[in-house]
């Protein structure tokens, strides 16, 4: 995959906009054609041909044909919002009466939807401990559609087998979506270990500037032009032609941005690995990690987000969280900046819902040297 041709030429037709070598944002709502004939012809085919922006917009077509690439995908979609993408991807597969299995401790909104939203319609969804493939295929039953993966989620970073689990579903004819915002197209490539959706929150690495709330999904031609015709327009939530130009002045730094924080965030891992005030550090790549093999195996490197759990009590997490002079206290992460977020500042009822422990923090580290961080984060260790 030649990764530099992807972010920076393909999709882009320099001489249709006056030789820019920045694709313009085409701020329009509407596009007018020739004659009837034309307008016929457009309506066929709005998947791919300017019309009304809800369905296509040229700056938006540019910033598709390029995630696809990265993802190794026919074609994707681009949403408003991270959740809009898993909505969408999700009411592609399923309907009333149809029977879901999904990873313990997914993202919040996902777990929402599936436990809270999807119930009223007669969906039934079973979590299940994700590490092993023996767990997801006992839970299968004869009304399964879906197998929602996040490999590895964001908070606690378990993995999956993703091949394994990708044969399994095609033997049983089940659907495969995964959550891919933790790897980045660039460390990981779950279609071409036979899923069939990936997600993104392209708001994390592909942003990657804390600047735009974005979604994407990436598949084959038939399911991405299906979820266009039925979720996409139907829900609406598209993605503004203004933010979709500021993800494909994201993109051309992509590569530069994902390998910065795959180089860091492993020494900071490090340094923390054995201190005695952590109980439990959390990352694919940590050398403690039972699934190290299993992270080598599919993912090409770590990137920057980890967690741990603190041997202290809620208000020793607070000064310690307090103390730290380079971590904004912030949600999300992707970003140039480093970030922590405590789990104790959560409302009870969510962390309980995810079944997280009250002492865990987590950490993204942004574009920063180790050292630095490294020195921030013992000093605000010591405070506790």
């Amino acid at each position: 995959m030649d990764i530099p041709n992807i972010l920076n030429h393909l999709g882009e037709e320099h001489e249709s906009y006056f030789g820019a070598v920045a694709p313009p944002v085409i701020q329009s709502s509407n596009f007018c054609v020739k004659n009837v004939a034309e307008l016929r012809n457009v309506l066929v085919n709005e998947f791919k041909t300017p019309f009304y922006t809800r369905g296509y917009n040229p700056i938006v077509g540019i910033l598709r044909k390029k995630l696809a690439a990265l993802e190794g995908a026919d074609d994707a979609l681009v949403f408003g919002s991270g959740t809009a993408a898993i909505v969408a991807a999700v009411m592609s597969v399923v309907k009333a009466n149809d029977h879901v299995v999904c990873v313990q401790k997914p993202y919040s909104w996902t777990n929402a939807f599936f436990n809270k939203y999807l119930v009223d319609y007669g969906v039934k969804t079973t979590m299940v401990d994700g590490r092993s493939v023996e767990n997801i295929e006992k839970a299968i039953t004869p009304q399964t559609k879906l197998i929602y993966l996040e490999s590895p989620n964001s908070i606690t970073f378990e993995l999956q087998d993703i091949e394994a689990v990708a044969k399994l579903a095609k033997k049983k004819g089940i659907t495969t979506i995964i959550d891919n915002s933790y790897s980045s197209p660039l460390c990981q490539s779950p279609i071409a270990m036979g899923i069939d959706l990936v997600l993104h929150s392209a708001s994390k690495y592909i942003g990657g500037h804390s600047d735009v709330v974005a979604g994407v999904v990436c598949g084959s031609k038939e399911r991405i032009a299906s979820m266009f015709a039925k979720e996409y327009m139907n829900l609406g939530a598209i993605i503004s032609p203004h933010d979709a130009w500021l993800m494909i002045r994201s993109l051309r730094t992509l590569e530069l941005r994902v390998n910065k924080v795959a180089e860091v965030a492993p020494k900071v891992v490090d340094a923390l690995e054995d201190h005695p005030k952590i109980e439990k550090l959390n990352y694919p790549f940590s050398k403690n990690n039972l699934q190290l093999a299993l992270a080598k195996k599919q993912m090409k490197c770590g990137t920057g987000l980890f967690s741990f759990q603190l041997k202290t009590d809620e208000q020793g997490i607070e000064r310690f969280v307090n103390s730290l002079k380079r971590f904004l206290i912030a949600t999300s992460w992707g970003g140039h900046e480093s970030l922590v977020f405590p789990f104790c500042a959560m409302p009870e009822a969510n962390r309980n819902m995810s079944n997280l422990p009250v002492n865990l923090v987590r950490m993204y580290v942004g574009i920063d040297e180790a050292d630095y961080l490294i020195k921030d984060i013992m000093q605000a260790l010591d405070k506790i």
